[in-house]
């Protein structure tokens, strides 16, 4: 008798499928998407109702062929790709591909890779859900068609090579206007006083906090220096104490929009790195000597709060056996999920309570498993495991003391805070996004009311407002969220996007705009106010969620879309003006005719040129700060030039750097840029250079294809890494097609890794 078939889209979850149901079933993996639009055409009849053409991906010939013999002798098909919409999109692809080979197809949810969670899902098996897949191919269908009529422009009117999205052009908005609020903003003078008090040997600072009634608020230096010298004079007498007692009650589980902040904050994980880990822990980890595989977390995208009760009380047995009854609460703890929450799936929690960290980490270590990876992997299930726990525990308990302090026209306040109790404190506490010093954080003495205190020292400090911060990782995903802009799920892929496309950096572990960002978002911005509008873009993935509930036609919201936007596009190649003919004027004298420079745009951004071309093809390479332009003086390097002998300096072309003759234009003789990277084959000891290849820059060998030379040659850019496994001084840049993740490749042990990690 024929197995039952189930298709799963990872070859790991086939892996932990297969050791829960043994031989009973038949277990396959996609290898994620089969079918998509095409990558050289746009794909969406436009004509016709906007009909996405699917084509079969060339890559998954051999995966398909497997899963289309397999099924034509099953007499069931379970298809069991992830929980949700993309995993739904994966599913009816594969059934569309079926349809001639096997009809009987039904889609199972596991929430969790566990044999209980397995077993679950395949005893509620359903129909597909169209509603759930037209939600997800309305997204792909909306962003091909923004990103096939965008990007086009851009590169007319900017460079080749740009993309534009109608997520991530939003979310590089909010990094510019943050960077041009930054830069807009006037810092205003304050002063804080305070005074270090003393009573019965013990000491406490008390901030100045009213003066004649109202909030101190002190702007000038005069005015600090007149209040310094009231409290220099007289007496301190408390007129006020008020105790009381303050509880704070444990955040809730994780949902994925808080785990990617948490590990940010906590971790300095990016988004992609917290949910790559993420995917593998639910997946299923090998644990022990026995190297059993094991999912150690319920499914990582999801949006509720809620959890089963099997797990609570898991979770409550844990606390009462591991910190004891009194952290207890009398009843499980529940939270309220957001109201625009799908609410398809559980909180991110532990599979299994008792499974700690400690042990987990224990099980890895006999597993044999890899010590990098072990250690984030351990880091981020702990992140997990305790967050979960500690939403079970008690309130944190605090007793709070407030003390006002008179002299003459002014109050100083002087709060402590002491810990009664630590509750759920006592395994977890929530990461700050800006840590400032507790002021309240600390233990006063015994004071009463009409007590005289002792004046120990005066504090005058002056300080000036700050401007709001850069985003962070953390902040940029609260913002998105809180905005409604994208989905959790997609957070990670939006900030690896805008992060390659160099439309942003990273500097000091926050977003910048690239002058880049900054003038391709203003480029949108005038032509398509509404697409880059933060509003429009939330009520555009509300509508597309109105798909997934039946709501409305997919169909409906494109056109309605569409139909003003493919005009707004018409407007903008006529109205919007090729950054090449931007030009700025300078007071720099051309050094070859003496007519003024003037600053123009061309692929590798700003540059200085000659006024007076093409009579004059004068440039020169500048930095820009604000007003100021600065020329930047070329490399002078040791190479002779092979036609003239003189000095060669770094120069950049289409192609990327090169030798140029210092003679130049005179001279033109040039060299390929030899890299500071030694060529990775044994015994070669030749070097790396950039040379020219038809369309791109690719790196050779300074021996290659000599006679009896090495032939070593790649397209991926050598960074200056060294390989964390074996060592080696550098390792190769590359980003796979179809995906907007960067990847770094030992050439010695062929260790691969993210960029990011």
């Amino acid at each position: 008798m024929s197995k039952p078939l189930i298709i799963v889209e990872s070859p790991t979850k086939a892996k932990s499928i297969t050791k829960y149901l043994g031989n009973k079933y038949q277990v396959i993996a996609s290898k994620g998407h089969v079918r998509d639009l095409p990558k050289t055409q746009m794909g969406v009849d436009v004509e016709n109702g906007f009909e996405p053409k699917y084509v079969t991906l060339k890559e998954k010939k051999a995966v398909i062929d497997t899963i289309k013999k397999a099924a034509a002798g099953a007499d069931e098909i379970l298809l069991a790709p992830d929980p949700d919409r993309e995993g739904e999109a994966i599913a009816w692809h594969i059934m569309e591909i079926l349809k001639k080979v096997n009809t009987s197809v039904r889609r199972v949810l596991f929430n969790e890779i566990t044999k209980k969670g397995v077993i679950a899902g395949l005893e509620h098996p359903r129909e597909l859900d169209k509603s759930l897949f037209e939600s997800q191919q309305a997204r792909r269908i909306l962003d091909r068609l923004v990103g096939y009529e965008l990007s086009p422009l851009l590169w007319k009117k900017v460079k080749r090579g740009l993309s534009a999205g109608r997520v991530q052009s939003v979310t590089v908005r909010l990094i510019v206007e943050r960077e041009r609020a930054i830069n807009a903003f006037v810092p205003e003078e304050y002063w804080n006083l305070a005074c270090i008090m003393g009573h019965n040997g013990e000491e406490f600072k008390a901030i100045l906090f009213r003066i004649d009634g109202e909030k101190a608020k002190v702007s000038d230096g005069e005015t600090a220096s007149k209040l310094e010298e009231i409290l220099k004079r007289g007496e301190f007498r408390i007129v006020d104490i008020i105790k009381k007692q303050s509880t704070r009650r444990p955040s809730p589980p994780f949902i994925t929009s808080t785990l990617q902040q948490e590990a940010a904050r906590k971790l300095s994980f990016p988004a992609r790195k917290t949910m790559q880990i993420a995917q593998k822990l639910y997946e299923g980890m090998e644990l022990g000597k026995e190297k059993e595989l094991t999912g150690l977390i319920t499914y990582m995208r999801t949006d509720s709060t809620r959890v089963s009760a099997d797990a609570l009380n898991d979770a409550r047995a844990l606390i009462d056996g591991k910190f004891g009854q009194q952290y207890l609460p009398d009843k499980p703890n529940f939270y309220k999920t957001k109201k625009s929450a799908q609410d398809a799936h559980e909180a991110i929690r532990p599979t299994d309570a008792m499974k700690t960290p400690e042990e987990v980490e224990k099980l890895l270590v006999a597993s044999g498993s890899n010590t990098k990876d072990r250690k984030d992997l351990v880091r981020l299930y702990s992140l997990i495991w305790k967050r979960f726990i500690a939403s079970q525990m008690k309130n944190a308990i605090f007793d709070v003391v407030q003390v006002d302090i008179s002299r003459e026209n002014l109050i100083l306040r002087a709060q402590g805070t002491t810990m009664r109790f630590p509750g759920f404190t006592k395994v977890y506490e929530e990461g700050k996004d800006n840590i400032e010093n507790d002021e309240n954080d600390t233990t006063l003495p015994q004071m009463e009311k009409g007590d005289v205190l002792d004046l120990v020292k005066i504090l005058k400090e002056q300080k000036f407002t700050q401007p709001p911060p850069r985003f962070s990782e953390a902040t940029l995903i609260k913002e998105l969220e809180d905005k409604g802009i994208g989905r959790p799920s997609t957070y990670a892929n939006i900030i690896s996007t805008v992060l390659n496309r160099k439309y942003v950096e990273r500097e000091k572990g926050r977003f910048k705009p690239t002058e880049l960002g900054d003038v391709v978002t203003q480029i949108l911005v005038d032509s398509f106010p509404d697409i880059l509008n933060v509003e429009f873009t939330a009520k555009m993935e509300q509508q597309l969620d109105d798909v997934e509930e039946n709501k409305v036609q997919w169909r409906t919201i494109i056109g309605d879309f569409y139909n003003q936007f493919h005009s707004s596009v018409k407007t903008a190649e006529t109205n919007v003006p090729s950054l090449k003919s931007r030009i700025e004027e300078t007071d720099i004298d051309c050094d070859v005719c003496g007519a003024k420079m003037v600053i123009r745009w061309g692929r590798n951004g700003k540059f200085l040129a000659c006024s007076k071309y093409p009579d004059c093809k004068n440039t020169k390479e500048v930095k820009i700060d604000g007003e100021t332009v600065t020329i930047v003086k070329p490399e002078l390097r040791e190479e002779k030039c092979p036609k003239c002998g003189k000095p060669m300096v770094v120069r950049r072309g289409k192609f990327g750097s090169f030798l140029g003759c210092t003679d130049y234009p005179e001279c033109k003789g040039t060299l390929p840029m030899l890299l500071p990277f030694k060529c990775p084959r044994e015994g070669c000891g030749g070097t790396l250079v950039e040379r020219k290849g038809k369309k791109k820059i690719f790196y050779g060998c300074t021996n290659y294809k000599n006679d009896g030379g090495c032939d070593f040659s790649t397209w991926d850019e050598p960074v200056k890494k060294e390989c964390p496994q074996c060592g080696f001084d550098y390792m190769f840049k590359s980003k796979p097609r179809k995906s907007s993740r960067t990847f770094l490749k030992c050439p010695k042990c062929n260790y691969s890794m993210e960029e990011n990690d």
